[in-house]
């Protein structure tokens, strides 16, 4: 193969895209070869191989050098634009499932919020519940110790009544008016 159909890699390029470019000739190379015809064992007749896929696999196999000829440019180029358009459409599902995911976790968010604000609303309502019933209670207290209060006074003058007519009948006077 000439100088004139490949290049040093002097391009311009990182290590990594050259050797995706020496591999993706490889491959394209060998598809070419492969699908050109009857293969013996990877090697095509004199009749039946593809001269640019011979120097594609001689140009990719040399250290240093990318091939430049014509067909495989075009033919690695067609394969590049396929692998990018496969990104492409990849990279738009996953941002639609992206959107979708993002979506719906939003709408489990949302109920969750609405959920919640019905349950602190609930609880609210518990809590002046149980505040009116304390004061219900405290006012109940209040009302037993009265009562109670009372009770003690009846239970006091009752006594004293009752003393007072025991009293009153063992003397064997009464007092008149």
């Amino acid at each position: 193969m000439s100088a004139s159909q490949s290049v040093a890699d002097s391009l311009g390029l990182t290590q990594s895209e050259l050797v995706l470019i020496r591999q993706q000739q490889q491959i394209m190379a060998q598809r070419s070869h492969h699908g050109g015809g009857v293969a013996d064992r990877g090697r095509g007749t004199s009749r039946q191989s593809n001269p640019s896929s011979r120097a594609g696999s001689a140009a990719s196999s040399q250290s240093g050098r990318i091939l430049l000829d014509p067909h495989s440019l075009q033919t690695l180029s067609t394969y590049l634009d396929n692998v990018l358009r496969t990104i492409q459409r990849r990279i738009q599902q996953l941002e639609d499932a992206t959107e979708q995911s993002v979506s719906s976790s939003s709408g489990r968010a949302q109920s969750a919020m609405h959920n919640a604000d019905s349950e602190i609303t609930r609880m609210r309502r518990i809590l002046a519940e149980i505040d009116a019933l304390e004061e219900e209670f405290a006012k109940i207290k209040r009302i037993r110790d009265k009562v109670k209060h009372y009770r003690n006074n009846v239970d006091a003058l009752s006594e004293r009544l009752e003393r007072t007519r025991i009293s009153g009948h063992g003397s064997g006077t009464r007092h008149r008016r």
